[in-house]
């Protein structure tokens, strides 16, 4: 809980599978408006970033523990937070009250984020924002590269079964993860190679006319079908099996996962834990407007796109990934509250998530 820490390390990336973009993702436009990955990147840089809940503690230099130097405006807000915890509080110097109040918080982040695993997420108090905002607590996403999916992606299950959870993770994680799917993978090598195209022949004509290919060579060259072709039966929503078809257990853990994705989706947007604005974020981040605006997960399978998905994650690879889950600033302390409570609904959903990439489908 700092605002100015020392340079962070490489994130952590647990077994990651491989996965930028040049068109921003819906979560981070601006207001008008378990993983694998080939290889770890360096995040992208901030000053104004802070170590997390869970971590342990380092204080910015302008917030010494060893001098008796006023509280910064996050430590204030949230311990006017953690006073109303609790009916009776002794006195405390000032270095004792900062550690009592990141202890309350971290313990209040990590008993709602303890159960998920899906993905690794940091909590990150920020100081406040370069135009001179209030505090803010901000959420990343340490994960890089494709979600693993379980037996949506491997197994014998039905493949009505599969594509029914598979169009289900893929409507309800982008309310809250930095992520993306196939449509977006397409639009960017579309970009990458076509010039936009995702009609065969207009990809042809500009592969010859911009890159200068040759017409009787075109065979050999990747275009929109032949990349659509790849897709495995489970990734096509056209495949996916009505409610009324599938088995009872299935269902019941599509339907959690709806609530909880539908919850979520109902908060408003200035008390939500995920809320992503990009003219938030860059005030309160400004060092992320020199990153890619590539998110650092996906939901494409790595095995039939792999070459697709390096490509367009070079620059992220290079500059770092958009990995802000969420943003949100706080002007005064019943704001804290609601953070909380955005950020339970948002666990539930990934809980839900869980529940269903864990499901046994030899027990349906």
């Amino acid at each position: 809980m700092a605002t100015r820490p020392a340079l962070p390390a490489l994130p952590v990336a647990p077994g990651p599978r491989p996965s930028t973009r040049r068109s921003r993702p819906a979560r981070t436009r601006t207001r008008a408006n378990s993983a694998s990955l080939s290889a770890p990147l360096a995040p992208c840089v901030s000053r104004r970033s802070a170590e997390l809940a869970g971590t342990s503690i380092a204080l910015s230099p302008d917030i010494p523990v060893l001098f008796d130097q006023p509280l910064g405006a996050h430590h204030k807000l949230l311990g006017q937070w953690a006073l109303s915890l609790e009916s009776a509080l002794p006195p405390l110097s000032r270095p004792a009250a900062r550690r009592h109040v990141e202890r309350a918080f971290d313990t209040a982040v990590l008993d709602i984020l303890d159960c998920i695993d899906l993905v690794d997420l940091r909590v990150v108090v920020l100081h406040g924002g370069e135009e001179g905002g209030p505090p803010a607590i901000a959420i990343i996403c340490d994960t890089l590269g494709q979600i693993d999916l379980g037996w949506i992606e491997v197994g014998d299950a039905p493949i009505p079964w599969r594509a029914a959870a598979y169009q289900a993770l893929d409507k309800s994680l982008s309310r809250l993860l930095p992520i993306y799917g196939y449509e977006f993978l397409l639009d960017e090598i579309a970009i990458y190679y076509w010039d936009g195209e995702t009609e065969d022949e207009a990809a042809r004509q500009c592969l010859i006319a911009c890159h200068g290919a040759d017409p009787n060579e075109l065979e050999n060259m990747t275009l929109p079908s032949e990349m659509n072709a790849r897709r495995p039966g489970w990734m096509i929503a056209a495949n996916a099996a009505p409610s009324t078809r599938l088995p009872v257990a299935l269902r019941r853990k599509l339907d959690a996962l709806h609530r909880a994705s539908e919850a979520l989706g109902g908060l408003e947007s200035e008390r939500n834990a995920w809320n992503c604005d990009f003219e938030i974020i860059l005030d309160y981040i400004p060092g992320y407007d020199e990153c890619a605006s590539l998110p650092p997960l996906t939901l494409v399978p790595f095995e039939q796109f792999a070459r697709e998905l390096d490509d367009i994650a070079r620059n992220g690879m290079e500059m770092g990934f958009m990995d802000i889950a969420g943003l949100c600033p706080l002007a005064a302390a019943d704001r804290v509250d609601d953070w909380f409570t955005s950020l339970r609904f948002g666990a539930q959903l990934l809980a839900a998530a869980q529940d269903l990439i864990r499901l046994d489908p030899t027990s349906l």
